[in-house]
């Protein structure tokens, strides 16, 4: 349940700050908008970056699991092992649909 109600905070913070950011956005000229966006590529990287990052905890606290390190609990293993395999797969559809975009785009009739 701990989980979950964590998950759901993390959902109503993503959406308070894109609320946030479309004020922001509609305040401010649509030069300044533009300018603000970040790149596409920069943006995929850092999500890979996260994603990386999260698989790499996950492992290090499994790891510290196994030799019996005091003060990691199964649980907790549990739970960054869960996160990681959320993330990847988050990971691995994004890039199908970005291939399935491709494709589209690539047979579509000029």
């Amino acid at each position: 349940m701990d989980l979950t109600n964590k998950v759901d905070q993390l959902l109503g913070q993503m959406r308070a700050a894109q609320s946030l950011a479309a004020k922001l956005g509609a305040r401010v000229g649509p030069e300044a908008a533009e300018a603000a966006k970040p790149e596409f590529a920069a943006a995929l990287k850092a999500s890979l970056d996260r994603v990386n990052a999260t698989q790499t905890q996950a492992d290090t606290l499994a790891k510290a699991f196994e030799v019996g390190s005091p003060g990691v609990q199964l649980h907790d293993v549990m739970i960054s092992l869960s996160k990681a395999n959320v993330s990847f797969q988050q990971m691995v559809q994004v890039r199908n649909r970005l291939v399935s975009a491709y494709h589209d785009i690539m047979n579509m009739q000029v």
